[in-house]
């Protein structure tokens, strides 16, 4: 099963998770990994969905996601960012962000983006299962 990452800067952790709260059936029984700080937000605001850690991303974290996509791990990116800071990490936060250009992972940097991705992806999955069903009669 392709890992779904889940990343905010500070001052977006709120919005991403009441972003998840309210899609948690759709992201309920899906591996989802977060940045170091971003996993501790969601875990002390109760999101009570499981999640696998990696670094912060100023130690790292970032770095860690482009191997897990450049593995083919992850399926998808939604990454709420602070557009208005430059970080002294920025070019990890760039490198995340080309890797999954060049290697055709979805990513989205906000809210609107994120929901077009989530319709897409249940878009998706619908039609497989009708399809699965096609080609096992």
């Amino acid at each position: 099963m392709s890992k779904i990452v889940v990343i905010a800067h500070d001052n977006y952790k709120p919005k991403l998770l009441d972003f998840l709260k309210e899609r948690k059936s759709w992201f309920f029984g899906r591996q989802i990994v977060a940045t170091g700080r971003t996993a501790e937000f969601l875990e002390e605001g109760k999101l009570n969905l499981p999640l696998i850690h990696v670094n912060k991303g100023s130690d790292g974290g970032y770095l860690q996601i482009v191997e897990m996509i450049k593995n083919s791990e992850v399926a998808i990116v939604f990454f709420f960012r602070d557009a208005n800071i430059v970080q002294p990490y920025h070019d990890d936060i760039y490198k995340l962000i080309n890797t999954c250009d060049l290697l055709d992972v979805p990513i989205s940097t906000n809210r609107s983006g994120s929901e077009l991705l989530i319709i897409g992806k249940i878009r998706m999955e619908a039609s497989e299962k009708i399809q699965s069903k096609f080609n096992s009669n």
